[in-house]
């Protein structure tokens, strides 16, 4: 796929619990967004979920959303959809990406 130039790339780190496999593989739970910048738009998502249907899953529930706007609706639908090991980590990950965003808004409004 690719992705227009209006689009930027912020990735959100957490850590999962002990027993997650992701933690025992990876060490730490990695969520990459790609958002429209001039819509915040989700565009797509990566992760480190360790398999494939885990991915397409999160990604089913993230993408197409606006990062600003619909960040508790997306954090609801994750709690009441997603109930893998790495939940909480997914939502912390989610956040980091959230605030992330949100810096560069101001940054770029000045």
């Amino acid at each position: 796929m690719k992705y227009e130039k209006n689009t930027i790339y912020i990735t959100g780190i957490a850590h999962s619990n002990s027993s997650d496999p992701i933690t025992i593989q990876y060490n730490i739970f990695f969520l990459g967004v790609i958002i429209n910048k001039d819509t915040s738009q989700i565009v797509d998502i990566a992760c480190n979920a360790i398999s494939p249907i885990t991915v397409e899953f999160i990604k089913s529930i993230i993408v197409e959303h606006n990062i600003v706007d619909d960040i508790q609706k997306i954090i609801c639908e994750i709690q009441e959809r997603f109930f893998g090991t790495s939940q909480k980590a997914l939502i912390v990950a989610l956040k980091d990406v959230h605030n992330k965003y949100l810096v560069e808004l101001k940054k770029h409004k000045k």
